[in-house]
């Protein structure tokens, strides 16, 4: 399961944060941003476990950070 996210996050530091709250929450999940994409991408990908979308946005707003979902096109 892959999911993408569109972000506010402007820095290499608030992603490492986020990163570093997202690995704690989810530590077998491939987790990566693309702060060069205009949508400051957050790129999550799991093969083995649930994708509780809830505590990923909820850990960005913890973060003071703000994400969604991006649709399949």
């Amino acid at each position: 399961m892959v999911e993408v996210f569109k972000t506010n996050v402007q820095t290499v530091d608030q992603a490492a944060v986020v990163m570093f709250h997202l690995k704690r929450e989810f530590p077998d999940f491939q987790i990566d941003f693309d702060l060069e994409d205009c949508d400051n991408i957050l790129r999550i990908e799991t093969v083995t476990h649930f994708m509780d979308i809830e505590t990923i946005l909820r850990t960005l707003k913890n973060c003071g950070l703000h994400a969604e979902i991006l649709p399949d096109i």
